[in-house]
């Protein structure tokens, strides 16, 4: 029996049998991602275990020099978000890198790849990582990095070196953080990919794990209408959370160290006029008789909308987050990540749904 369909027998039998491969409620993750821009809805720190903010950007010139590294958008947000460990003490909260360049005083340049290639800007990098969470009292770092050996978003890349460089680079920030900081990173849902000369490509998941506390895996935007971007289980979708998850525990990631993620929008297209809604978006156009929500699949349990009739994208909602929080506690995963707080509706109907679903006890 192949590891696809003992998940497939996992998944159906989740919602009534116990499991011994639990992670301690102490140790589940329930993590929101907090970008810059969303100003007007901080998580609530009340139903969250951990924060990544984004972001941090490098400065890196063409020719490969790191120049440092700054927030993106208004320090004062910052501010904002670190202050939230006056209500919740207990909350993790960890600066995260992403791979594009937004600052006005910021170019493309050798980016992660050329900080990666480099023993003194590996160095130089890792050291003020760890300058900056010792200045501002967080927890750790977490790396966006899309992806090491792919030039999106105009990055620089380099296939034939980035993925061995990524582990050196995730090695030395461990190094440098010590054991007791928080190192995490972005995981595509295909990480697990072999090159034609047998060596790994994007990440090397095995050699990456050691220095890693768990991976945050992207499982959403793996594919767009009239798809699911979003599905535990899909035959036309182009790839769903059953595939990802069966990558990395193929790859020997221990279940404990998955996050699995959770879009808070729908995904309609990753081009056009209209790309992606926001949940509380989709609440304010469901007023309209043109549009219909909270649509159901009980194969892919994925949330979708329609509009004038027609498949317009799909989210997860309610329904569709507690039954992937049974799904990861039968697998033993780690627990959920969200992007993103400010998506969600003035009341954190998600951010609730997904608390509950990681905490919900299954003794």
């Amino acid at each position: 029996m192949n590891l696809r369909v003992i998940l497939i027998l996992l998944c159906a039998l989740a919602a009534c049998l116990p499991t011994t491969a639990q992670v301690a409620p102490k140790e589940r993750v329930c993590m929101a991602y907090c970008p810059y821009y969303r100003t007007t809805q901080l998580p609530d720190p009340s139903i969250v275990t951990h924060i990544n903010y984004g972001f941090a950007e490098v400065y890196v010139t063409a020719d490969g020099v790191y120049n440092g590294f700054k927030l993106q958008g208004d320090e004062a947000m910052f501010r904002r978000v670190v202050a939230l460990k006056e209500q919740n003490p207990a909350i993790r909260i960890c600066l995260s890198f992403s791979h594009t360049v937004t600052n006005s005083d910021n170019r493309q340049g050798g980016g992660f790849s050329a900080i990666a290639a480099s023993a003194d800007n590996r160095s130089r990098f890792a050291a003020d990582c760890l300058a900056f969470v010792e200045k501002w009292g967080i927890d750790g770092i977490d790396l966006d990095w899309e992806f090491p050996g792919l030039s999106w978003s105009g990055s620089a890349s380099n296939p034939a070196i980035d993925t061995p460089n990524y582990t050196l680079l995730l090695r030395r920030l461990r190094e440098t953080l010590g054991k007791n900081r928080l190192l995490t990173f972005a995981g595509y849902v295909m990480d697990f990919r072999r090159n034609t000369d047998g060596t790994m490509r994007y990440i090397d998941i095995t050699a990456a794990l050691p220095y890693v506390d768990f991976i945050n895996v992207m499982t959403y935007d793996m594919d767009e209408a009239p798809n699911y971007q979003n599905a535990v289980r899909s035959e036309t979708s182009y790839y769903d959370c059953e595939s990802a998850v069966e990558t990395y525990i193929k790859a020997g990631v221990p279940p404990e160290k998955i996050v699995l993620g959770i879009p808070f929008y729908l995904r309609h297209s990753f081009d056009g006029a209209t790309t992606a809604v926001d949940y509380k978006q989709l609440l304010a156009l469901s007023k309209n008789s043109n549009w219909e929500i909270n649509l159901y699949d009980e194969q892919a349990h994925a949330a979708y909308a329609t509009y004038k009739g027609q498949f317009y994208g799909s989210y997860d909602n309610e329904r569709s987050i507690a039954f992937k929080g049974e799904w990861i506690h039968s697998l033993g995963l780690r627990g959920m990540l969200y992007w993103d707080c400010g998506a969600d509706d003035s009341e954190y109907t998600l951010s609730k749904a997904v608390w509950n679903a990681v905490m919900k006890s299954y003794e």
